[in-house]
């Protein structure tokens, strides 16, 4: 449902908790509605309030992970923080989420070199790789609409971070000393084994998942409210 609902209005959708169930909204006009109703038995409409446009900013709060602090453009930033500032637009990603915050974590522990993130999103983790030090940055994904978030958000931060779009899965993409992939379960296990680096943080999935990684092997799990992050070396 989550899946069609995205198809339909892919600049994004509010999901609830309603009773037993979870809600799913979108905020569209008659012809918006009209789609909805051909796709879904059960819908309902309502007038919206004013400021309805910019709710789903107050789901977007700032977070700290060590010397890092990583938010929207809206929110003040500490005067002694390293500071990651990224509007998510319609690509996925702010910081917050569990698994961002534990492959930060992961990367913060790691020695500097180059870097490269698969399936980027909004680009929290390539810029914050370049804000710490790591270079050059690379940045890929599937979704044209996450590279552009992706070169958006880097020029906001004043990193270089070039981004493209490419599957990692098939595409040859640039050996670094260290990747990073928060993608799902499935995409991370065909991907990694394909990438030329010393060492790759996977996350995006749930802490009873371990991924199987061909040529690689397991050095650091990291787990967050029913998520996980790991740390894989070359052998």
């Amino acid at each position: 449902m989550r899946a069609k609902l995205l198809e339909l209005f892919p600049e994004g959708f509010e999901e609830t908790a309603a009773a037993e169930a979870v809600e799913l909204a979108a905020y569209t006009d008659d012809a918006g509605e009209e789609h909805l109703r051909a796709e879904f038995e059960d819908v309902s409409s309502r007038p919206v309030q004013p400021g309805w446009e910019d709710r789903w900013r107050s789901f977007h709060r700032p977070v700290t992970i060590g010397p890092l602090w990583v938010g929207p453009p809206w929110e003040d930033r500490p005067a002694d923080a390293l500071a990651v500032v990224v509007d998510p637009g319609r690509a996925f990603g702010t910081g917050a989420h569990p698994t961002t915050r534990l492959a930060l974590e992961l990367l913060l522990e790691l020695e500097r070199g180059s870097f490269l993130d698969v399936g980027c999103g909004s680009g929290v983790l390539a810029i914050a790789a370049a804000t710490v030090g790591f270079a050059p940055v690379y940045a890929v994904d599937l979704d044209p609409v996450a590279v552009e978030a992706t070169e958006t958000n880097a020029d906001r931060n004043g990193v270089a971070v070039p981004a493209g779009v490419a599957d990692a899965r098939s595409d040859r993409l640039p050996a670094t000393d260290v990747a990073a992939a928060n993608i799902a379960l499935d995409v991370v296990e065909a991907a990694v084994p394909q990438l030329g680096a010393a060492a790759v943080i996977t996350s995006g999935y749930l802490d009873e998942e371990v991924p199987a990684l061909a040529r690689f092997g397991h050095a650091v799990r990291r787990t967050r409210h029913g998520w996980a992050a790991d740390l894989f070396r070359a052998k």
